[in-house]
């Protein structure tokens, strides 16, 4: 059982990282195949990036929920419905009580956004090198 946790906190990193990278990157692949070899850009190739960004995104998305659900059943939590606390109300009880522990969906999604981050730091300070022209 402590083997399929670990596989599943592997595709949920999988998923999460995906999300920044491999979607993006698979539907301007699939936008150039649809341009072809013109110079110029087509408002179909645009439509088509999005409309495939948007279908993968939702797709991973959905597919990080079932398998944090599937994570959470292993270990034996009780599936309930969570609310984040940005949305509950200030003025409730229940606003004010201690903020629950993060579990492992958000903390692999936590964990993407900063290496997403840090290395997004990395390119544009170290390699992106300076686009102001030279003295």
């Amino acid at each position: 059982m402590r083997l399929r946790r670990v596989g599943l906190l592997a595709l949920m990193a999988l998923a999460a990282v995906n999300l920044f990278t491999g979607a993006p990157l698979l539907a301007l692949w699939i936008g150039a195949r649809v341009q072809g070899g013109s110079s110029r850009l087509s408002m179909s190739a645009v439509v088509v990036v999005v409309g495939v960004l948007a279908v993968l995104c939702v797709l991973l998305v959905r597919g990080l929920a079932r398998l944090g659900a599937a994570h959470e059943a292993l270990g034996g939590h009780a599936a309930g419905r969570r609310q984040t606390p940005w949305l509950k109300p200030f003025n409730s009880p229940r606003g004010r009580a201690a903020a629950a522990p993060l579990n492992a969906l958000d903390q692999v999604l936590v964990a993407a956004v900063v290496l997403a981050v840090l290395a997004f730091e990395a390119w544009f300070f170290l390699l992106a090198g300076s686009s102001l022209p030279a003295p």
